[in-house]
């Protein structure tokens, strides 16, 4: 369903090594360095921080196999909105791009932002949290002091600088995005052969990998409630794999890279996870972990192998990390709110393209405002919470729409099919929905408010579809 005039083509300028830099870049933000402080706090055992991170992994890549089939059947901009409009409803497919633009892709990209500003201010102590202007706002998961400090400051000018490079085109945007990613993966496997060769510690060694490793009275099903709260963070530092699906109208081959791209961008992300954890446990005890000041984890493990050096080493290289991750996130989200503007559900001018530059620019400009307002609550945790529980109920009904697909649409043409269909993306949706329903348990305070943003979309959709009826109403000839 499109009401928008026919509109200039995208620049196919995203080529296979782009579109993979652009899944693992997007992917590889801030969390990776920081939640397992959290994950430790809350599981209490190196085995079950380690079954944390495997779980989320294999749930990821469970995930990318499922979306590979839906991406080479609908490799147009969108990605996942237009899974969800064409599997199940156009109402579906407005829902997850009404919270995605509200909470999911900005929020993600404030948080990253946020953490960027926060790590920037190793080298630049003039960067304080401290909120010079602001109020207080209450909400059910607890007060947040919105305004400005220099942090948030500079998170706003990160953000801003990101969209312009991405109004003026997609193919600096991803040469940025490819030499940044090949930057921060080069950085998170610097990490990882420093914390396995050179800072093995005999005592955290010991502490982790022995009697300890499992929980007292081992494994049983009453940690199956903090597994599931903890994979908020993992689950987190692991989203964004399925952002290069909402750029497929300017892959090269977007049929053949997409499903590549996906697969071996998650693949390759989740085993550095899994190895940097292992590193993290090979360096500090797990009480370390859960106590690293300001959950810097990764910071404290090079503190450790280099001392006063590798605070400044890891400050750097997680800067450069949530930029690109930011880059990313920036120039993909805006490509779903262009596609639900030319279905008329979105801003009608956010359907066409910057004559020049050929890309969304009006979507771009859009995002970037409400990622600014979402930057002056300064949060990191609690974005993330509101984050990953509305992205993990489009990831069950976005395996929802392959199953409705093949049988609704059975003659349509599918370059890629999801190997052992329909066990694996059934346990996809069974895993993903699972931890969705312990989260509402778990963490009522964040999930339910999370609910409450995807509802809140229903009266606005109808709203679009009032309006678009008018227009196309008063542009009939009289």
């Amino acid at each position: 369903m499109s009401n928008a005039p026919p509109a200039a083509d995208f620049a196919r300028a995203i080529g296979r090594l782009d579109a993979t830099a652009l899944v693992a870049g997007s992917m590889v933000g801030s969390g990776i360095f920081i939640v397992s402080a959290d994950i430790a706090r809350q599981v209490g055992s190196p085995g079950l921080l380690l079954a944390v991170w495997l779980l989320a992994g294999l749930i990821t890549v469970i995930g990318a196999l499922t979306y590979s089939e839906l991406a080479a059947m609908y490799p147009a901009a969108g990605g996942q909105y237009v899974y969800l409009r064409e599997g199940i409803s156009p109402l579906a497919g407005y829902l997850y791009g009404w919270t995605l633009f509200m909470v999911i892709q900005t929020g993600t990209i404030a948080a990253v932002a946020v953490a960027f500003a926060r790590f920037t201010a190793v080298f630049v102590p003039a960067l304080t949290p401290d909120v010079f202007l602001g109020f207080t706002v209450r909400l059910p998961s607890g007060p947040i002091e919105m305004g400005l400090s220099p942090q948030r400051l500079l998170a706003l000018g990160a953000v801003i600088i990101l969209t312009l490079i991405n109004v003026r085109g997609v193919r600096t945007a991803a040469v940025i995005q490819t030499s940044l990613t090949t930057l921060k993966v080069a950085s998170l496997a610097g990490l990882v052969v420093a914390a396995l060769a050179l800072g093995r510690n005999a005592h955290a060694l010991a502490a982790n990998f022995g009697a300890r490793f499992w929980p007292a009275g081992g494994l049983h099903l009453g940690v199956l409630p903090a597994v599931g709260a903890a994979m908020v963070g993992a689950m987190f530092s692991m989203d964004a794999w399925n952002n290069v699906g909402f750029a497929a109208g300017e892959l090269k081959s977007p049929r053949r890279d997409l499903p590549f791209a996906m697969i071996a961008g998650v693949l390759t992300v989740t085993v550095l996870y899994l190895l940097a954890n292992v590193g993290y446990l090979s360096v500090l005890p797990l009480a370390g972990i859960a106590t690293a000041p300001q959950d810097r984890v990764a910071t404290a493990v090079l503190e450790g192998v280099f001392g006063g050096a590798g605070l400044a080493i890891m400050a750097a290289a997680i800067m450069i990390s949530t930029f690109g991750c930011d880059n990313g996130l920036i120039l993909s989200g805006a490509r779903v709110y262009y596609a639900m503007a030319r279905d008329g559900l979105f801003f009608r001018k956010a359907a066409t393209l910057h004559p020049q530059f050929q890309t969304p620019a009006l979507a771009l400009i859009v995002q970037a405002v409400w990622t600014c307002v979402l930057c002056l609550s300064g949060t990191y945790g609690q974005l993330l919470d509101y984050v990953i529980f509305a992205a993990l109920l489009f990831y069950v009904l976005t395996a929802v729409s392959l199953f409705a697909l093949r049988r609704t649409q059975p003659q349509l043409e599918r370059p890629v099919r999801v190997p052992g269909y329909p066990w694996l993306p059934a346990l996809y949706l069974l895993l993903t929905g699972a931890i969705a329903v312990d989260l509402l348990i778990v963490k009522p305070r964040y999930t339910w408010p999370g609910l409450a943003i995807v509802a809140l979309g229903l009266p606005v959709y109808y709203g679009w579809r009032l309006t678009a009826q008018r227009a196309a109403r008063s542009a009939e000839p009289a």
